[in-house]
């Protein structure tokens, strides 16, 4: 192996900075992650299908472009990919309102290629995991069509929320629950004579309609829904908004505080009963695969989307009958900061211990503003209620801490998630033009919230100045969002042969990541300066500056790998270092 050069000189980032050739054996072997309980310290890549790669030239990303990339996500390192729905939808919500999950999108291929994505993949070594929408459907689903065409009172709107409106006429909504993208969260229906009908429940758009999970048809359901795909091969499954499934059959208005399990409608305690009839098939699945010697999968998992500020209540939704793990929100959303970040380290690690889960560690997803262009604002926080237009982020300052920041959610222990493009270091597009937006969340908030467009512009492959790579030379299809005019410089091609971009960056830590001690290794804190984020894990110390000011290194210490430049063996600010202590 070629090394950088010894560490009293500035360190390339994203190579070694040592002339020391045993270094890397020191924090153990890198091997795969090829064990059953695979999940508890995976490296999980997000493939946002529509953005990822255009196989066809229509200008949508498909699972031919997927296939045709799969080589690229070997070679990046990754233990399985998560893709968000590819099904059949009317795509209202980016394909979070399903018409069929036995069908996929018609823009992305069929289910024969699925099942060959899934196989070409397992066999280089990379799982599947597939997204689940348990709270709603489509309003194009065959069950809530039915409903529409029967009776009020029918089993086939019991499937759903149907209920007569307030006011002389029923024309006023049954309630004012507040919706998840803003605007009501009840729609009037039109009975097939024309005349005014009953209203249903949908807490994101009209376009998605709420399940009944009181209802066994729903329940049954979408148990068959986890088997299909598990016959398919799946490992494993992502369940979206998972603390929003069940509902108080009475549909209060929602005031004041409630006791814990008792919202209307979040995070219920009848919840439980559900996701430990789900762990129960995954289960299944798992034990018939033991039998198989030829399985590869492992353990066959649940993923939660849980948004939760109760951590002891996130908590219970991870015991060992229910979900293996869930995204954890709360470090993604802490600003840059040495204090709030170690304290939603401590606070996650604590939580996760009593229930025997896995922590995951999560800088961004589908729905969230990229990194470079959070963690470059004054206030680098995240909210929902918080994102607007214009606000203003130094891109130079957001890319060193997003590097900083990845090498150091890396570094934890547990689960590691990266979406798709923030290996590439891309920023968030804040200019697309307002016809071309299709987010409902800037819809919904009469152009407030800029929506979630942002983070979904397809990704740029190469230089080409026509789609950046994303569509195959002479498409003719434009790419369904507009790529910004420099967006092939952070491009794989303009990065793979650079030591020092974040691409080469995230493939070393990747690479790194499957030694021992960052597998197996318990964190211990170190102590260091009050900004620096200092723990170690067996042999290997990590450093994150999020002061302002450079700190010494350790003179026993040799450096391994680091996010930026440590001139004079020094952390400057926003800079991470993983750090190997000096044999004697």
């Amino acid at each position: 192996m070629t090394l950088s050069p010894p560490r009293d000189t500035a360190a390339t980032p994203g190579t070694s900075a040592s002339d020391d050739p045993g270094l890397e054996a020191r924090i153990g072997s890198t091997t795969p992650v090829t064990d059953q309980e695979w999940w508890r310290t995976a490296a999980i890549y997000q493939v946002y299908v529509r953005s990822f790669a255009d196989g066809n030239g229509d200008g949508i990303g498909d699972l031919a472009g997927v296939r045709s990339r799969l080589g690229y996500l070997a070679a990046l390192g990754i233990d399985a990919i998560w893709f968000t729905p590819w099904y059949r939808s009317p795509l209202a919500d980016g394909g979070y309102d399903v018409e069929d999950y036995r069908a996929i999108h018609p823009d992305f291929g069929d289910v024969a290629e699925a099942e060959a994505l899934i196989a070409e993949a397992a066999a280089l070594g990379i799982r599947t995991i597939v997204d689940v929408v348990p709270n709603h459907v489509s309003d194009q689903h065959a069950w809530f069509q039915e409903a529409l065409a029967s009776e009020p009172g029918s089993d086939a709107r019991a499937r759903f929320w149907f209920r007569d409106g307030l006011g002389p006429d029923g024309d006023l909504p049954p309630g004012n629950w507040p919706s998840s993208f803003s605007g009501s969260t009840w729609t009037r229906t039109t009975d097939p004579d024309g005349t005014p009908g009953q209203w249903y429940l949908h807490l994101f758009t009209p376009e998605q309609p709420d399940l009944n999970w009181d209802h066994p048809d729903v329940r049954r359901e979408h148990e068959d829904v986890l088997r299909f795909w598990l016959d398919r091969g799946v490992a494993g499954v992502r369940i979206d908004s998972a603390a929003l499934v069940a509902k108080d059959p009475a549909l209060p208005e929602i005031v004041g505080e409630y006791p814990a399990g008792q919202h209307p409608n979040v995070d219920r305690d009848d919840l439980h009963e559900i996701y430990r009839g789900w762990r129960a098939v995954a289960d299944e699945y798992t034990a018939r695969a033991a039998t198989d010697d030829g399985d590869t999968l492992g353990d066959r998992v649940l993923v939660g989307e849980i948004w939760l500020a109760d951590l002891e209540r996130f908590a219970l939704y991870l015991r060992p009958d229910e979900i293996h793990m869930a995204f954890n929100f709360d470090f993604m959303a802490r600003p840059w900061g040495a204090e709030g970040l170690r304290a939603a380290i401590e606070e996650t690690l604590a939580v996760h211990g009593p229930v025997g889960a896995p922590a995951t560690w999560v800088l961004s997803n589908h729905d969230v503003t990229r990194p470079v262009t959070r963690f470059g604002r004054e206030d680098s926080a995240f909210a929902f209620d918080t994102k607007r237009s214009g606000t203003p982020s130094d891109l130079v300052v957001g890319a060193r801490r997003a590097r900083a920041a990845a090498m150091l959610a890396a570094a934890l222990p547990g689960a590691l998630y990266v979406y798709q493009g923030d290996e590439l270091g891309l920023p968030e597009v804040e200019d697309i033009p307002l016809d071309r937006i299709e987010d409902p969340m800037h819809h919904r908030s009469g152009g407030v919230d800029p929506g979630r467009d942002g983070c979904r512009v397809p990704l740029p492959w190469t230089t080409d100045p026509a789609t950046a790579g994303f569509s195959p030379a002479g498409a003719t299809g434009e790419p369904w969002l507009p790529q910004p005019a420099d967006w092939g410089t952070y491009s794989v091609a303009a990065q793979q042969d650079d030591p020092a971009s974040t691409l080469s960056l995230y493939r070393r830590v990747l690479e790194l990541r499957r030694g021992d001690d960052l597998q197996h290794g318990d964190l211990v804190w170190d102590d260091d300066a009050p900004d620096v984020i200092a723990f170690h894990r067996g042999a290997l110390l990590h450093r994150t500056n999020c002061g302002t000011t450079a700190v010494p290194l350790p003179d026993d210490a040799d450096v391994l790998l680091a996010s930026g430049p440590l001139p004079d063996h020094t952390l400057p600010p926003d800079t991470s270092v993983w750090l190997t202590v000096r044999s004697a």
